[in-house]
Formats: structure tokens, sequence, C-alpha cells
């Protein structure tokens, strides 16, 4: 189970770790924490040396009700980010998380080495063609509607069932654009209530029928911190109990907040299983 990352091959047969670079305002939990480059640089730094595999940049927040950001706006968060860390890290393995085909490109070119994108190509038509020129990796979530819409929109006949059948219309539509790569996320908290979400997890191994690597984003979230009335601040140990969780029923790739603990997580998993 390889993705090809700029010539790279990461194996994720052993779980791999993508710490998350908001350099939104208004990110739910770590919203203008960068103030400088410098500062920056040193999360990507800490982030790195904790064995992160993947760094995660979004110029977008996806939580629920977020604002509008324009393309030019999230252009100018996000390119001169990945220009900044590859020239201090030029090995770093860059995943921009966006929806925009012309935002990807941009960042593509800038050398970032994957997509994310919450919308799995449906809210612009273009970022399926785009990425299968690009030919990078290629991250599609589950969500209906958008930040905006979601979180009215969480009627499921049979919850798992259906992600499996959009992910199926998805990455059949990404193989017609000759994308190789594609990991899918279930997408936690997307236009999912807090039950829906324990639900999905519990059910996760199911999304193995996809035949492609998972992506689990639990780090931090509402099903954690609503559930044991806290806040986001104090939901790290929710998230390391999750994240074990999310492992055991196949997950590959963990994006979090905090990687050190991740990546604890992952090593005893990769204990059990030895």
């Amino acid at each position: 189970m390889n993705i090809n990352c700029k010539g790279h091959l990461i194996n994720l047969s052993t779980p791999k770790v993508m710490g998350i670079l908001n350099v939104t305002p208004d990110s739910f939990f770590d919203g203008g924490q960068y103030k400088n480059e410098s500062e920056v640089l040193t999360k990507v730094e800490t982030m790195l040396n904790q064995g992160a595999t993947f760094i995660d940049i979004g110029g977008y927040s996806s939580r629920p009700n977020a604002d509008e950001v324009s393309e030019q706006e999230e252009l100018q968060r996000v390119v001169p980010i990945v220009r900044l860390i590859l020239k201090h890290f030029p090995k770093a393995l860059i995943s921009i998380d966006t929806f925009r085909s012309h935002v990807a490109a941009q960042s593509i070119e800038a050398g970032a080495a994957l997509i994310n994108d919450i919308s799995a190509g449906k809210l612009d038509t273009n970022m399926l063609p785009t990425v299968g020129k690009l030919g990078v990796p290629y991250i599609m979530m589950h969500m209906k509607g958008n930040p905006k819409t979601m979180q009215q929109l969480t009627d499921y006949q049979d919850l798992t069932k259906e992600i499996i059948a959009y992910f199926a219309e998805r990455i059949a539509a990404a193989y017609q654009e000759k994308i190789n790569n594609i990991i899918i996320d279930p997408g936690f908290g997307f236009a999912k209530t807090v039950e829906q979400n324990f639900e999905l997890l519990n059910q996760l191994e199911l999304l193995q029928l996809t035949d492609q690597p998972i992506l689990a984003g639990v780090s931090r979230k509402s099903m954690i911190y609503k559930t044991l009335n806290l806040t986001s601040k104090d939901a790290l140990n929710g998230t390391t109990a999750l994240h074990m969780v999310a492992l055991q029923k196949g997950a590959k790739i963990l994006r979090v907040h905090d990687v050190k603990e991740a990546m604890e997580c992952v090593t005893l998993y990769n204990q059990l299983q030895s």
C-alpha cells in the first residue's frame, strides 16, 4: 500500500501521521496561532522532529459555519507558507487542504506533494481533472453540502453504507481523470451528528471495501469534547483514545494537532501487531 509523493514511495502498511498547520484566523482549535514566519517554522520543525510524515496546510477553515474566504486570500495564505517551509525543510511532504483546483495547482507548483479536498471534487468541477494532470496523491473526504450548510444535512438511511457508495462514485470519477493514488477520509464532524460520528468510527473497517487507504481526522473534534463535556483544548486524551480505535479499525493516516502523542499511539499499535 504505497503512495508516490514527489518520487518518494510512502509505505502505508504501517500507519503514518499528518500534522495540521492551520494558517487561518478562525480554525476551531489553533486558529490565528502563527503570527510570523518563525512561529510557523518552529511548529513545522517540531512536528517533523516528532515524526510527522506529512504537514497539512489549510488556508480556509472548514469548521461548521466558517466564514467564506476568497480564492485570492486562500492563495496568499497558503502558497508563501509552502515556499517558506520547503526553503528550510526541503524534504517535507506538504499536503494542501483545499477544495479549489487553482489553489491546488499553485500549491503543487510551489512544491507541495499532495492535495486534501474536503469535497472530493464536488465544490470545484475542475479539481479532479487538475489533480489528474498534476499526478499527485489525492485525499477525498465525505461531506454533504459545504461548511456553511453541512450541519443541517445529517439525515441518512444507513450512514456507513451511504458513505461507501459515495466513495465508490467519487473513486470512479477520480480514476477517469487518471488519479492513481487515492486516500479516503470519512469526514468525522462533516454533515454528521456526534452519535453518527461514533457509529462511523465503530464501523470504520467497512470502508476498507473501497480498497483505498483510510485517513482518520478526529483530533480534538466536537465528537470528543462534547461527549466528555470539555473544550477542544482539553480533548487530547480523548483524541488519543479514539486514535487507537481508528488504527485498530484500519486507518492508515492520522491527521492530528498533536504529533508526539499520535506517534506514541502508532508505536504502541505497531507493537500490538508485531
